[in-house]
């Protein structure tokens, strides 16, 4: 399996900039109504990430709350034999607020169906925006993110890698290509 390096840790910085920019603007008339929920582990670090740039830009301070979706994926017995659930931190109420789920990669897009029906098990909010660092297309459902970092089409068989200081040291994007890519 080949590898190509498509995000470096300034690659990473910018895309998150430009995230939360996106999200101000998008969101500028209701910025007191917003949360950010980050699927665990990398998207609650991303998550943190965003709304430090936030609070630094516009002193704004957002709830971030964090879900672990294992047990609500419906294909979590075909990924793990024996699935480890880890815990959902959302301490604030997410009745009638606007979240923006955030995730490292969006996939076939059931890991956010699956994050959206715990959000909903807090509560209903308004609304849920879904920012992702990269997506690489192959939905199973319809899922689009509303905020995307790096976009890029791969091939069946590929994948990729998100590796962020606060979970491995170093902050990186890989893609993983089948041998002849």
């Amino acid at each position: 399996m080949g590898s190509k390096q498509i995000m470096n840790e300034t690659d990473i910085k910018n895309s998150l900039k430009r995230i939360a920019s996106q999200i101000l603007e998008r969101n500028h008339s209701n910025l007191s109504e917003l949360a950010l929920v980050g699927i665990k582990t990398r998207g609650e670090y991303l998550a943190k990430r965003i709304a430090h740039l936030l609070r630094k830009w516009e002193e704004l301070e957002l709830p971030v709350g964090s879900v672990d979706i294992t047990l609500y994926r419906d294909d979590f017995r075909e990924i793990v034999e024996s699935p480890v659930a880890q815990a959902t931190e959302i301490m604030f109420p997410v009745k009638g607020k606007h979240i923006i789920l955030v995730d490292d990669v969006i996939f076939t897009g059931r890991t956010v169906r699956a994050a959206i029906d715990v959000i909903i098990d807090f509560g209903r909010p308004k609304t849920i925006q879904l920012a992702v660092l990269v997506d690489i297309g192959h939905r199973e459902f319809p899922i689009c993110p509303d905020y995307v970092g790096k976009g890029i089409q791969v091939e069946k068989g590929s994948f990729v890698e998100v590796k962020l200081r606060e979970v491995d040291g170093e902050d990186r994007v890989t893609l993983f290509m089948p041998e002849g890519e």
